[in-house]
């Protein structure tokens, strides 16, 4: 994953637990936006996720937010 998709996704996760809690679960589209205007960056995320991590569709925000900050 891109470095700066680590530090918008690492954000977007914050964001969901400071607001919801422990608990929130989010899939890799909560980092884009509601439509296809970067592909390339989309399949990236979509591998880093269930090729490289195979994480369910919905994951423990905290679990990917860790995920990704160990730089896995």
């Amino acid at each position: 994953m891109r470095p700066a998709q680590r530090a918008k996704a690492i954000s977007i996760c914050n964001d969901k637990l400071a607001k919801k809690g422990d608990g929130v679960g989010l899939s890799f589209y909560a980092f884009f936006a509601n439509k296809n205007d970067d592909p390339e960056l989309l399949m990236e995320a979509a591998e880093w996720w269930i090729m490289t991590h195979k994480l369910d569709h919905f994951e423990k925000a905290i679990k990917v937010r860790d995920l990704i900050a160990s730089g896995a």
